[in-house]
Protein backbone atom coordinates (compact mmCIF):
# COMPACT_ATOMS: atom_id res chain seq x y z
CA UNK A 1 0.00 0.00 0.00
CA UNK A 2 1.12 3.67 -0.87
CA UNK A 3 2.51 5.20 2.11
CA UNK A 4 0.31 8.95 3.01
CA UNK A 5 2.35 12.18 1.75
CA UNK A 6 2.87 12.51 6.03
CA UNK A 7 4.14 9.52 6.24
CA UNK A 8 6.25 9.87 3.23
CA UNK A 9 7.53 13.35 4.71
CA UNK A 10 8.10 11.83 7.94
CA UNK A 11 10.58 9.07 6.44
CA UNK A 12 12.18 12.37 4.39
CA UNK A 13 13.19 13.64 8.21
CA UNK A 14 13.69 10.49 9.63
CA UNK A 15 15.04 10.46 12.89
CA UNK A 16 15.08 14.49 13.82
CA UNK A 17 12.85 16.13 15.72
CA UNK A 18 10.16 17.79 13.14
CA UNK A 19 10.94 21.63 12.74
CA UNK A 20 7.69 23.97 12.15
CA UNK A 21 7.50 26.96 9.97
CA UNK A 22 7.97 30.56 11.27
CA UNK A 23 7.88 33.55 9.44
CA UNK A 24 11.32 33.84 8.49
CA UNK A 25 11.10 30.83 6.76
CA UNK A 26 7.97 31.37 5.44
CA UNK A 27 9.09 34.48 3.74
CA UNK A 28 12.08 32.91 2.42
CA UNK A 29 9.96 30.63 0.37
CA UNK A 30 8.17 33.76 -1.25
CA UNK A 31 11.83 35.13 -1.90
CA UNK A 32 12.50 31.37 -4.38
CA UNK A 33 8.87 29.94 -5.12
CA UNK A 34 10.55 27.59 -7.74
CA UNK A 35 13.06 25.61 -5.45
CA UNK A 36 11.81 22.36 -4.80
CA UNK A 37 14.70 21.22 -2.38
CA UNK A 38 13.46 24.11 -0.09
CA UNK A 39 9.79 22.70 -0.50
CA UNK A 40 10.29 19.78 0.36
CA UNK A 41 12.83 20.14 3.47
CA UNK A 42 10.79 22.57 4.98
CA UNK A 43 7.36 20.51 4.31
CA UNK A 44 8.73 17.43 5.79
CA UNK A 45 10.28 19.67 8.72
CA UNK A 46 14.00 18.87 8.20
CA UNK A 47 16.59 20.69 10.09
CA UNK A 48 17.95 22.46 6.74
CA UNK A 49 21.17 23.91 8.87
CA UNK A 50 22.23 20.55 10.18
CA UNK A 51 21.66 19.09 6.93
CA UNK A 52 23.70 21.21 5.11
CA UNK A 53 26.43 21.20 8.16
CA UNK A 54 26.91 17.79 7.56
CA UNK A 55 27.40 17.56 3.90
CA UNK A 56 30.38 20.52 4.43
CA UNK A 57 28.43 23.37 3.37
CA UNK A 58 27.41 25.05 6.65
CA UNK A 59 25.01 28.18 6.51
CA UNK A 60 27.19 31.41 7.60
CA UNK A 61 23.94 34.23 7.34
CA UNK A 62 21.65 34.96 10.47
CA UNK A 63 21.66 37.91 12.85
CA UNK A 64 24.85 39.06 15.08
CA UNK A 65 24.14 39.37 19.04
CA UNK A 66 24.85 42.65 18.34
CA UNK A 67 22.15 43.57 16.18
CA UNK A 68 19.51 41.39 18.16
CA UNK A 69 19.71 43.45 21.15
CA UNK A 70 19.80 46.62 19.30
CA UNK A 71 16.91 45.75 18.00
CA UNK A 72 14.91 44.47 21.17
CA UNK A 73 16.05 47.93 22.71
CA UNK A 74 14.55 49.57 19.73
CA UNK A 75 11.58 48.06 19.88
CA UNK A 76 10.98 48.38 23.74
CA UNK A 77 11.64 52.33 23.30
CA UNK A 78 9.15 52.38 20.73
CA UNK A 79 6.79 50.83 22.83
CA UNK A 80 7.52 52.29 26.15
CA UNK A 81 4.54 53.75 28.48
CA UNK A 82 2.07 52.11 26.74
CA UNK A 83 3.81 52.71 23.07
CA UNK A 84 4.04 56.70 23.01
CA UNK A 85 6.41 56.83 20.50
CA UNK A 86 4.46 54.55 18.15
CA UNK A 87 1.75 56.68 18.58
CA UNK A 88 3.53 59.92 17.84
CA UNK A 89 4.99 58.41 14.64
CA UNK A 90 1.42 57.04 13.37
CA UNK A 91 0.09 60.24 14.18
CA UNK A 92 2.96 63.00 13.45
CA UNK A 93 5.01 60.77 10.98
CA UNK A 94 1.76 59.02 9.07
CA UNK A 95 -0.46 61.83 9.69
CA UNK A 96 -2.91 59.38 11.01
CA UNK A 97 -6.02 60.17 12.94
CA UNK A 98 -6.07 58.23 16.37
CA UNK A 99 -7.79 60.41 18.58
CA UNK A 100 -8.31 57.50 21.37
CA UNK A 101 -6.60 54.35 21.61
CA UNK A 102 -6.58 51.16 23.79
CA UNK A 103 -3.20 49.09 23.96
CA UNK A 104 -2.92 45.40 25.07
CA UNK A 105 -0.62 43.57 26.01
CA UNK A 106 -0.87 39.81 24.51
CA UNK A 107 2.63 38.48 25.66
CA UNK A 108 1.50 36.25 28.05
CA UNK A 109 -2.34 35.66 29.80
CA UNK A 110 -2.14 36.01 33.12
CA UNK A 111 1.04 34.89 32.99
CA UNK A 112 0.63 31.74 30.77
CA UNK A 113 2.73 32.38 27.96
CA UNK A 114 2.50 29.22 25.69
CA UNK A 115 1.66 29.31 22.16
CA UNK A 116 -1.80 27.70 22.54
CA UNK A 117 -3.13 30.01 25.48
CA UNK A 118 -1.99 33.26 23.55
CA UNK A 119 -3.62 32.46 20.29
CA UNK A 120 -6.82 32.30 22.35
CA UNK A 121 -6.80 35.48 23.77
CA UNK A 122 -5.53 36.89 20.64
CA UNK A 123 -8.29 35.43 19.01
CA UNK A 124 -10.45 36.46 21.16
CA UNK A 125 -9.95 40.07 21.57
CA UNK A 126 -8.89 41.01 17.68
CA UNK A 127 -12.68 39.68 16.83
CA UNK A 128 -13.96 41.69 19.21
CA UNK A 129 -11.86 44.65 18.38
CA UNK A 130 -13.24 43.18 14.74
CA UNK A 131 -16.80 43.55 15.40
CA UNK A 132 -16.95 47.21 17.45
CA UNK A 133 -17.39 45.38 20.59
CA UNK A 134 -13.40 46.51 22.12
CA UNK A 135 -11.83 49.29 22.84
CA UNK A 136 -8.86 48.14 21.81
CA UNK A 137 -6.18 50.18 18.98
CA UNK A 138 -3.27 48.30 19.53
CA UNK A 139 -2.32 45.32 20.38
CA UNK A 140 1.76 44.18 21.41
CA UNK A 141 2.83 40.58 19.69
CA UNK A 142 -0.42 39.10 19.20
CA UNK A 143 -0.13 35.24 18.77
CA UNK A 144 -1.37 34.28 15.21
CA UNK A 145 -1.84 30.78 13.80
CA UNK A 146 -2.34 29.17 10.56
CA UNK A 147 -2.67 25.38 9.38
CA UNK A 148 0.16 24.91 7.10
CA UNK A 149 0.56 21.20 5.85
CA UNK A 150 -1.73 20.02 8.48
CA UNK A 151 0.46 21.40 10.81
CA UNK A 152 -0.44 24.61 13.40
CA UNK A 153 1.75 27.25 12.63
CA UNK A 154 2.31 29.78 15.40
CA UNK A 155 3.03 33.97 14.19
CA UNK A 156 3.87 36.69 16.77
CA UNK A 157 4.12 40.41 14.95
CA UNK A 158 5.66 42.92 16.80
CA UNK A 159 2.19 44.49 16.96
CA UNK A 160 -1.48 44.62 15.07
CA UNK A 161 -2.70 47.81 14.68
CA UNK A 162 -6.33 48.47 14.81
CA UNK A 163 -8.63 51.83 13.63
CA UNK A 164 -5.79 52.76 11.05
CA UNK A 165 -8.46 54.31 8.81
CA UNK A 166 -10.92 51.76 9.82
CA UNK A 167 -8.64 48.16 9.25
CA UNK A 168 -5.90 46.31 11.11
CA UNK A 169 -2.49 47.01 10.26
CA UNK A 170 0.86 45.11 10.76
CA UNK A 171 2.84 47.29 12.08
CA UNK A 172 7.21 46.04 11.83
CA UNK A 173 9.66 47.63 14.34
CA UNK A 174 12.68 47.31 12.26
CA UNK A 175 16.60 48.79 13.91
CA UNK A 176 17.81 49.39 10.19
CA UNK A 177 17.90 53.59 9.71
CA UNK A 178 15.77 55.29 6.88
CA UNK A 179 17.96 57.95 6.09
CA UNK A 180 16.47 60.97 3.56
CA UNK A 181 13.02 58.98 3.97
CA UNK A 182 15.35 55.92 2.15
CA UNK A 183 15.92 52.56 3.50
CA UNK A 184 17.76 49.97 2.31
CA UNK A 185 15.22 47.72 -0.34
CA UNK A 186 16.64 44.36 0.47
CA UNK A 187 16.07 44.84 4.27
CA UNK A 188 12.93 46.30 3.40
CA UNK A 189 11.87 43.62 1.39
CA UNK A 190 12.83 40.90 4.11
CA UNK A 191 10.85 42.74 7.09
CA UNK A 192 7.74 43.40 4.25
CA UNK A 193 7.81 39.69 3.14
CA UNK A 194 8.30 38.43 6.97
CA UNK A 195 4.85 40.82 7.89
CA UNK A 196 2.92 39.30 4.87
CA UNK A 197 2.85 35.59 6.58
CA UNK A 198 1.20 38.12 9.22
CA UNK A 199 -1.16 39.51 7.51
CA UNK A 200 -2.43 36.09 6.02
CA UNK A 201 -2.66 34.55 9.22
CA UNK A 202 -4.78 37.26 10.48
CA UNK A 203 -7.09 37.07 7.32
CA UNK A 204 -7.13 33.24 8.05
CA UNK A 205 -8.74 34.22 12.03
CA UNK A 206 -11.09 37.23 10.55
CA UNK A 207 -11.83 34.65 7.69
CA UNK A 208 -13.25 31.82 9.96
CA UNK A 209 -14.99 34.44 12.00
CA UNK A 210 -17.08 35.14 8.49
CA UNK A 211 -15.43 38.58 8.09
CA UNK A 212 -13.97 39.25 5.04
CA UNK A 213 -10.26 39.58 3.98
CA UNK A 214 -10.58 43.69 3.56
CA UNK A 215 -10.71 44.46 7.27
CA UNK A 216 -6.92 43.54 6.86
CA UNK A 217 -4.94 45.86 5.20
CA UNK A 218 -1.80 44.38 2.58
CA UNK A 219 -0.03 47.74 3.54
CA UNK A 220 2.68 47.26 6.30
CA UNK A 221 3.71 50.56 8.56
CA UNK A 222 7.37 49.98 8.76
CA UNK A 223 8.85 52.31 12.18
CA UNK A 224 12.38 51.94 12.42
CA UNK A 225 15.31 55.22 13.25
CA UNK A 226 15.02 58.04 11.40
CA UNK A 227 18.48 59.27 9.66
CA UNK A 228 21.29 58.77 12.13
CA UNK A 229 19.25 58.87 15.21
CA UNK A 230 17.42 56.29 17.74
CA UNK A 231 14.67 58.64 17.09
CA UNK A 232 11.49 56.55 15.48
CA UNK A 233 10.16 57.29 12.01
CA UNK A 234 7.29 55.55 9.93
CA UNK A 235 6.86 55.10 6.54
CA UNK A 236 3.71 52.06 4.17
CA UNK A 237 4.81 49.65 2.41
CA UNK A 238 2.81 48.25 0.16
CA UNK A 239 2.62 44.32 -0.08
CA UNK A 240 0.34 43.29 -2.25
CA UNK A 241 2.12 41.37 -4.85
CA UNK A 242 4.38 39.80 -2.13
CA UNK A 243 1.07 38.99 -0.12
CA UNK A 244 -0.06 37.54 -3.27
CA UNK A 245 2.69 35.57 -4.20
CA UNK A 246 2.76 33.91 -0.31
CA UNK A 247 -0.63 33.07 -0.52
CA UNK A 248 0.02 31.05 -3.88
CA UNK A 249 3.38 29.97 -1.71
CA UNK A 250 1.10 28.00 0.87
CA UNK A 251 -1.45 26.60 -1.66
CA UNK A 252 1.62 24.95 -3.45
CA UNK A 253 2.50 23.25 -0.01
CA UNK A 254 -1.47 21.86 0.53
CA UNK A 255 -0.24 20.02 -2.64
CA UNK A 256 3.08 18.90 -1.83
CA UNK A 257 2.20 15.17 -2.58
CA UNK A 258 2.51 16.29 -5.81
CA UNK A 259 6.35 16.74 -5.32
CA UNK A 260 6.62 14.13 -2.83
CA UNK A 261 4.85 11.29 -5.91
CA UNK A 262 7.92 12.60 -7.99
CA UNK A 263 10.56 10.75 -5.73
CA UNK A 264 11.97 7.55 -5.59
CA UNK A 265 10.38 5.76 -2.48
CA UNK A 266 13.42 4.70 -0.30
CA UNK A 267 14.66 8.60 -0.67
CA UNK A 268 15.13 10.23 2.47
CA UNK A 269 17.43 13.41 4.39
CA UNK A 270 17.54 11.07 7.27
CA UNK A 271 20.91 11.77 9.04
CA UNK A 272 20.59 9.26 11.64
CA UNK A 273 21.06 10.72 15.25
CA UNK A 274 22.92 9.49 18.00
CA UNK A 275 22.60 11.86 21.00
CA UNK A 276 22.43 14.65 18.17
CA UNK A 277 25.12 13.58 16.19
CA UNK A 278 24.68 12.72 12.70
CA UNK A 279 25.81 9.17 11.57
CA UNK A 280 25.03 8.79 8.12
CA UNK A 281 27.53 8.97 5.74
CA UNK A 282 28.46 12.11 3.87
CA UNK A 283 28.31 10.86 0.52
CA UNK A 284 25.43 9.83 0.99
CA UNK A 285 23.19 11.79 2.45
CA UNK A 286 24.58 14.30 -0.09
CA UNK A 287 23.53 11.66 -3.01
CA UNK A 288 19.89 11.82 -1.94
CA UNK A 289 20.11 16.02 -1.87
CA UNK A 290 21.29 15.52 -5.40
CA UNK A 291 18.08 13.49 -6.33
CA UNK A 292 16.01 16.77 -6.04
CA UNK A 293 15.86 19.57 -8.13
CA UNK A 294 17.18 22.86 -6.86
CA UNK A 295 16.87 26.21 -8.19
CA UNK A 296 19.77 28.51 -7.00
CA UNK A 297 20.13 32.34 -6.80
CA UNK A 298 22.86 34.22 -5.33
CA UNK A 299 20.26 35.82 -2.51
CA UNK A 300 19.94 32.61 -1.44
CA UNK A 301 22.66 32.74 1.01
CA UNK A 302 20.87 35.70 2.89
CA UNK A 303 18.19 33.57 3.68
CA UNK A 304 18.49 29.80 2.81
CA UNK A 305 20.44 27.40 4.95
CA UNK A 306 20.78 25.16 1.61
CA UNK A 307 22.47 27.91 -0.21
CA UNK A 308 26.26 27.43 -0.20
CA UNK A 309 25.48 23.43 -1.05
CA UNK A 310 23.06 24.24 -3.74
CA UNK A 311 25.63 26.57 -5.14
CA UNK A 312 28.08 24.23 -5.39
CA UNK A 313 25.76 21.92 -7.33
CA UNK A 314 24.99 24.88 -9.42
CA UNK A 315 28.57 25.45 -10.20
CA UNK A 316 29.55 22.00 -10.77
CA UNK A 317 26.81 21.49 -13.59
CA UNK A 318 27.88 24.92 -14.96
CA UNK A 319 24.74 26.52 -14.16
CA UNK A 320 23.66 30.12 -15.10
CA UNK A 321 22.10 29.94 -12.07
CA UNK A 322 24.85 31.48 -10.05
CA UNK A 323 25.17 34.57 -12.05
CA UNK A 324 21.51 35.07 -10.89
CA UNK A 325 18.20 35.27 -11.88
CA UNK A 326 18.75 38.91 -14.29
CA UNK A 327 21.73 36.99 -16.25
CA UNK A 328 19.51 33.57 -16.49
CA UNK A 329 16.74 35.62 -18.42
CA UNK A 330 19.01 37.11 -20.86
CA UNK A 331 20.08 33.88 -22.01
CA UNK A 332 16.87 32.48 -22.81
CA UNK A 333 17.07 28.53 -23.71
CA UNK A 334 20.04 28.73 -22.71
CA UNK A 335 20.95 26.96 -19.37
CA UNK A 336 25.18 26.56 -18.88
CA UNK A 337 28.20 28.21 -18.88
CA UNK A 338 29.59 25.86 -21.04
CA UNK A 339 26.90 26.54 -23.90
CA UNK A 340 27.24 30.36 -23.89
CA UNK A 341 31.34 29.96 -24.36
CA UNK A 342 30.74 27.61 -26.97
CA UNK A 343 27.96 29.52 -28.91
CA UNK A 344 30.47 32.80 -28.06
CA UNK A 345 33.75 30.68 -29.41
CA UNK A 346 31.53 29.09 -32.52
CA UNK A 347 32.73 25.86 -30.93
CA UNK A 348 28.86 24.77 -31.12
CA UNK A 349 26.29 24.91 -33.63
CA UNK A 350 23.16 27.30 -32.61
CA UNK A 351 19.90 25.69 -32.34
CA UNK A 352 17.09 28.10 -34.61
CA UNK A 353 16.15 29.84 -31.12
CA UNK A 354 19.56 30.17 -30.46
CA UNK A 355 20.54 31.97 -34.02
CA UNK A 356 20.20 35.65 -32.22
CA UNK A 357 21.85 35.05 -29.28
CA UNK A 358 24.83 32.90 -30.73
CA UNK A 359 25.41 36.06 -33.00
CA UNK A 360 25.22 38.35 -30.02
CA UNK A 361 27.81 36.31 -28.45
CA UNK A 362 30.30 36.12 -30.86
CA UNK A 363 29.98 40.05 -31.80
CA UNK A 364 31.02 40.02 -27.53
CA UNK A 365 33.51 37.89 -27.85
CA UNK A 366 35.37 39.82 -30.85
CA UNK A 367 35.03 42.99 -28.78
CA UNK A 368 36.51 41.64 -25.68
CA UNK A 369 39.56 39.82 -27.25
CA UNK A 370 40.03 43.36 -29.11
CA UNK A 371 40.43 45.01 -25.78
CA UNK A 372 42.71 42.42 -24.66
CA UNK A 373 44.76 43.02 -27.85
CA UNK A 374 44.97 46.86 -26.94
CA UNK A 375 45.76 46.47 -23.40
CA UNK A 376 48.79 44.04 -23.89
CA UNK A 377 50.27 46.61 -26.65
CA UNK A 378 49.37 49.24 -23.90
Amino acid sequence: MKASVDDRLAALRGSAKRLDYNARSLAALENNPRCTLRALLDASGSDKGAIATHVGHPPLFGQSSFAITRGNVFEAMVKDNGCAELLRVLRETLELTLPEVGYEDLNDVGGDGRSKERHERTEEVLLRAARGEGDGTLFDHPMLRLLIGGHKVYLEPDLVALRIDGRFHVVEIKSFPIIDEQADSAQVRAATTQACAYVIALRDLLGRAGIGEEAVSDTIVLVAPKDFTNRPTGAFVDARKQVAALTRQLSRIERIGDLVDLLPEDLTFDLDLEKKRPRRPVEELTGALDQVLVTYRPDCLSHCEMAFYCRSRARAEASLDVLGPVVREQFGGIDTTTMVMGLARGELQPSEDQVEMAAALRHAARLRAELEDLGGAA
